[in-house]
C-alpha cells in the first residue's frame, strides 16, 4: 500500500467534499436550464462527442485501475484513478458547455428503442448526480491511506461510477442522431 499524501482531517475534508459536490450539482442543474444563443462557427454538438470520448476513457481507466489494484500495482492504480478524476472534471466542463450552447435535444426514437433510452437515461441521471461525493470520499480515504475505509467505499463507488461512464456513452450513441 502507498503512504499517505494528505494529513487526516475528516472534518475539513467532509466540509470541502460536500461544499464542492453541492456547488457542482447546483451549477449543473441551474446551467442546464439556460441556453446561450451564440454562433461559435462550429457545431456545438461536438461537445457531446467529447463527453462520450471522455466517458469512454474514464470507463477504460476504471477497469484498468481495478486490474492494477487487484495485481498489487498500487502506483499505477493511483495514477489511473487520478487521471479518471481529472477527465471527469474535463467532462463536467464539456457537459456544461454543451448544454449551455446546444440546449436540450429530444429523443426521436420510438417503441422499444425509446423505452430502453429512457430506462438508461432515468438511471444514469440520478446516479451521475449522486456519485461525485462518493468519488471524493473514496479518493480522500486513499490519500490519507485509510485502506479499509477506502476499499469499503470503493466497492460502492467503482461500479456506480463505471455504470455512469458507460451509460453516458450509450445515451450519446442513442441521442446523437437527433441533434439538429
Amino acid at each position: 500500500m502507498l503512504p499517505p499524501v494528505l494529513s487526516k482531517n475528516d472534518k475539513l475534508a467532509s466540509r470541502l467534499i460536500w461544499l464542492f459536490s453541492a456547488i457542482v450539482f447546483t451549477a449543473v442543474v441551474v446551467l442546464g436550464r439556460v441556453t446561450l444563443q451564440v454562433d461559435l462557427g462550429f457545431d456545438v454538438h461536438v461537445f457531446a462527442l467529447i463527453n462520450a470520448v471522455i466517458n469512454s476513457m474514464v470507463a477504460v481507466l476504471l477497469v484498468a485501475a481495478l486490474w492494477a489494484v487487484k495485481t498489487g500495482r498500487y502506483v499505477a492504480h493511483k495514477n489511473m484513478m487520478m487521471a479518471a478524476m481529472i477527465l471527469s472534471v474535463l467532462f463536467l466542463l464539456s457537459y456544461i458547455a454543451h448544454h449551455l450552447l446546444a440546449g436540450e435535444t429530444s429523443f426521436g426514437g420510438d417503441g422499444m428503442q425509446r423505452t430502453l433510452y429512457y430506462i438508461i437515461l432515468f438511471t444514469h441521471i440520478p446516479l451521475a448526480g449522486l456519485i461525485l461525493p462518493f468519488i471524493l470520499f473514496t479518493a480522500y480515504r486513499a490519500l490519507i491511506s485509510e485502506w479499509p475505509s477506502h476499499k469499503k467505499l470503493a466497492k460502492i463507488t467503482w461500479p456506480v461510477w463505471l455504470y455512469v461512464a458507460i451509460t453516458g456513452v450509450v445515451v450519446y450513441w442513442m441521442i446523437s442522431p437527433y441533434y439538429s
